[in-house]
């Protein structure tokens, strides 16, 4: 469905169209969002069937909490991966990849996850007393984009090593991915992820590197939650290990500086499309909340961290059909697509090098969104501060990942790259003299920050 079968005028209230072109539309919005949310399991470890039930489930929520007026729903966020890695990274198979789950250590990461989302309702609390430009002073792009940045380099080699698998069936991935985004139109350039998937997996399947047993097997319809692989069936075990959690948190609570930045861009940018200021109403503060509260439910019960997705906001600006409501039926629509099995292992069926191939593109283009973060803002490099704040992050975070411990212990804490490096740049630029970020300033700076393939 496009803009010339709906007409030129943008529509706020979709009713008009009448039920059966709103479930359609409802429907393009989860075939937007589909690969990108399924994928962040499937590079994890997490369910698949509990991130397409939480995703719909934290898109109503978001909608409740921001007076149903916002159009955005909330997939699975890329830019979390990192942290999962670092606390449960997937464990190797028979042939060395690494492709399965770690289902000792993913609750840890999940409340590690679970902890990211309350930051966001502090910085809600935050911006609602002390408005946005005053809070955001103390998280300016050269923080934020050599954080990015670090995010990316440091999940390279895992992609690499799936690439391994079979590099030709990879190089499948990498091309449709690339040919869609840079020659696609319309619903095409919108949902690379998927279609390079599709198309991989297709030549994977060809090549003989699809087992489908599992997918026999599977019932049509199941309960999608699993109460031992949720945070709350890790509170109940006799192992659990209080330093971990503690870890888990430090390691991963840091990212969510770079992902509420992203949300503050895709408000603006939903904003710009839907030509609605919804940072002023129904405010910043409610969309953030929803947003936070979201990624902590999810998490809790073992899914992904939640995000606004910008999949979602192209869909918008293609159909020119503002209405929330279509949001919401694809928010259903994913609820009920997370209680088929089947369709779960079909995902797990995925050919180890199709997710290589896909990742590559991925991981590279999230350390692309720092570069972008730092040069759109246009962060001075001729100061001496932002020159230290900066190489501090990056070989520290870098550093410090590829490093013989991958972490600094002390105590029975132990602090990732990634977190060492995020508290230091956030340290360093609030001490050191010659703070010049503006919130606000640039519309293009402040959208610079999607981690949108």
């Amino acid at each position: 469905m496009n803009k010339k079968n709906i007409g030129a005028e943008p529509i706020y209230d979709a009713r008009a169209l009448g039920a059966p072109r709103m479930f359609v539309l409802g429907v393009q919005h989860m075939f937007a969002m589909f690969g990108a949310t399924v994928l962040v399991p499937t590079l994890t470890g997490l369910s698949v069937s509990v991130t397409l039930l939480f995703a719909g489930l934290g898109t109503l929520l978001f909608h409740i909490l921001a007076k149903g007026k916002v159009p955005a729903f909330l997939g699975s966020s890329f830019a979390f991966i990192g942290g999962y890695a670092a606390v449960a990274p997937m464990l190797l198979d028979e042939a060395g990849n690494a492709t399965i789950p770690n289902t000792e250590m993913l609750p840890y990461a999940c409340f590690g996850v679970a902890c990211a989302g309350l930051v966001y309702l502090v910085l809600a609390a935050a911006f609602k007393a002390f408005g946005v430009k005053r809070v955001m002073r103390f998280f300016p792009p050269i923080v934020t984009g050599p954080i990015i940045i670090s995010i990316g380099l440091s999940l390279s080699s895992s992609a690499v090593d799936n690439c391994s698998a079979s590099w030709p069936v990879a190089m499948v991935a990498i091309l449709v991915v690339i040919v869609c985004n840079i020659w696609g139109k319309g619903m095409i350039k919108i949902i690379p992820i998927l279609l390079g998937v599709i198309v991989s997996y297709v030549a994977g399947g060809i090549a003989g590197q699809v087992d489908f047993t599992a997918v026999r097997e599977a019932p049509w319809i199941g309960v999608p939650v699993v109460w031992s692989e949720t945070v709350f069936g890790l509170l109940g075990r006799d192992d659990l290990d209080a330093g971990l959690l503690l870890t888990a948190a430090i390691t991963i609570v840091p990212i969510s500086l770079a992902t509420v930045v992203e949300h503050i861009g895709d408000m603006c940018a939903i904003s710009s499309t839907c030509a609605r200021n919804y940072i002023e109403e129904p405010g910043l503060h409610r969309t953030l909340t929803g947003d936070g509260l979201a990624t902590s439910l999810a998490a809790l019960f073992g899914a992904p961290a939640n995000t606004t997705y910008g999949e979602n906001t192209g869909v918008l600006a293609l159909s020119r059909v503002y209405d929330p409501r279509v949001i919401r039926i694809a928010a259903v629509l994913a609820i009920v697509v997370s209680f088929c099995p089947k369709f779960a292992e079909l995902v797990h069926a995925m050919p180890t090098a199709t997710i290589g191939g896909v990742s590559l593109v991925l991981y590279g283009m999230i350390s692309a969104v720092g570069v972008r973060n730092v040069v759109e803002n246009r962060v001075d490099f001729t100061k001496s501060r932002n020159v230290i704040i900066a190489a501090l992050i990056l070989v520290l975070a870098i550093g410090v990942t590829y490093s013989g411990e991958g972490a600094i212990h002390i105590g029975a804490v132990s602090f990732s790259g990634l977190a060492t490096a995020a508290i230091v740049g956030i340290v360093l630029n609030a001490v050191l003299p010659g703070k010049d970020y503006e919130f606000g300033s640039d519309l293009q700076g402040d959208t610079s920050v999607n981690f949108k393939v």
